[in-house]
Order: structure tokens, then sequence, then C-alpha cells
């Protein structure tokens, strides 16, 4: 279940991270509520995960989540440039993430 969590976690850090653009362009409640409920339910999610798996790996995977997902979601959904140096090091990123998961 703790893999579960994390990866809910890192989910609804997505979600706050988008809304926070959300807030700059629009300056509307519901974006801040989306905003507050996102980072809310990441916190939740991560300390569930955190009661069987490692701190370490939890913070780097959670992190690791966010700022890929965070980056994709920019690139895809706000007009975010898709330089091939801004993917190459996305992957990088995800390589790091998964190398933690295999040694842990």
């Amino acid at each position: 279940m703790g893999w579960i969590f994390l990866i809910l976690a890192g989910s609804f850090e997505i979600i706050g991270v988008d809304n926070m653009n959300r807030v700059v362009k629009y300056k509307n409640i519901q974006s801040y509520v989306r905003l507050m409920a996102g980072f809310a339910l990441s916190f939740i999610f991560l300390s569930l995960a955190l009661k069987t798996l490692p701190l370490g790996l939890s913070y780097a995977v959670w992190t690791g989540i966010g700022t890929v997902g965070g980056t994709l979601v920019g690139m895809i959904f706000h007009g975010e440039s898709k330089d091939i140096k801004r993917i190459i090091f996305i992957g990088m990123i995800l390589i790091g993430v998964i190398g933690l998961k295999l040694t842990t």
C-alpha cells in the first residue's frame, strides 16, 4: 500500500502545482480551493506512505513525480517549451527515481 499512497501523493502534488499556475492566471476561488486540496491530499498520502517506506526514498519519488508531472503538464497544457534538453533532463530525473527504487 505504501507505493500506492506514494503515487497518489505525487499525483496530487501535480494537481497542486497545476493549480498554482491557475491561481496566477485566473485568481478565482475555485483555483485556490483546488490548490489547497491538491497539496493537502499530497501531504496526507505522503504521510501514509512514510509508515511503510523509507523517508529518503519516499521524498525522492514524491518530488520526482511532482517535478516531472508538473513539467509535463506545463508542456502539454500551458504551452511551455518542449525543447529536447528539457525532455532529456526529465528522463534523467525518471532514471534517478527508478535507480533509487532498484537499490532500496
